[in-house]
């Protein structure tokens, strides 16, 4: 993997690249949780050894620079594709995890030549979201667990589930996030949902949950799956971390998925 800077729409943004040698496929974009750095999903880009993948800081997490004013989802679409422009890449697969994978439905929305398969993990449809118990959802919404690692092995197994309950290790890929840029990414999903156009996303979708997610309750996926129309759904016996704690099996759902139908060409432009 390799990482730079990027100047996008006058923002410096950290952009990550894992190279794939040989035959080429389609490459995957992948968009993180809230508040984590590109560093949470090195276990599973580390595991899909097969095609090249672009990862990037959302504003003010990881070693992005934050914004000085919110910004709503439609607009970290527009920076995605920005990042997507700056390295040369046509179309992409598009993964979001949690929170990205709200801004992967966005995404798919805006871009609907540009995403050609759509995965989303350990997500849902927004605001009109089956919730999680208030006790988890007070402990997510705060950066805290980002920033004090004490506080974050304590709370881990509550508000992750499955592998987290007992495995420590799971967490130490967190990184610490700024407060501003935490506030703004909560702010970017505030009222927003993807339900009324859910059925209109063209892409196949695969629909990845665990079946232990304080988070996301499973109900989530379900529905998401129920209203995109060429979508699948693929339930992990694992927690809302799956794609660390449980990498090689989440990649080899994706790589199954993604290379359905045969493999497309490479996604430079």
């Amino acid at each position: 993997m390799s990482s730079r800077q990027l100047r996008v729409f006058g923002k410096s943004i950290r952009v990550a690249v894992w190279p794939c040698p040989g035959k080429a496929r389609t490459p995957l974009l992948l968009l993180n949780g809230i508040g984590a750095s590109l560093e949470m999903l090195m276990p599973f880009a580390d595991a899909l050894v097969d095609r090249e993948i672009i990862a990037f800081d959302v504003p003010g997490s990881g070693k992005s620079e934050a914004t000085i004013l919110p910004y709503r989802l439609w607009m970290l679409s527009m920076l995605a594709s920005g990042v997507l422009d700056q390295l040369g890449y046509g179309r992409v697969d598009v993964l979001g995890v949690s929170w990205g994978g709200a801004l992967a439905q966005q995404f798919a929305l805006q871009n609907p030549r540009r995403c050609r398969k759509l995965v989303l993990a350990a997500t849902s449809q927004g605001m009109l979201m089956v919730p999680p118990r208030l006790s988890v959802l007070s402990k997510f919404m705060t950066p805290r667990r980002f920033n004090d690692a004490g506080y974050r092995k304590q709370i881990a197994g509550e508000i992750y589930g499955g592998k987290a309950r007992t495995e420590q290790l799971l967490v130490e890929e967190f990184r610490t996030t700024s407060r501003r840029g935490y506030l703004y990414q909560q702010l970017a999903l505030l009222g927003w949902t993807s339900m009324p156009w859910l059925p209109l996303l063209a892409q196949p979708t695969l629909v990845l949950a665990g079946d232990d997610d304080p988070v996301v309750p499973l109900a989530n996926a379900r529905v998401l799956s129920m209203l995109i129309r060429d979508s699948r759904l693929r339930v992990l016996n694992d927690g809302h971390l799956f794609l660390i704690s449980s990498a090689e099996e989440a990649a080899k759902a994706v790589r199954e998925f993604l290379d359905t139908n045969g493999r497309d060409n490479n996604g430079k432009a």
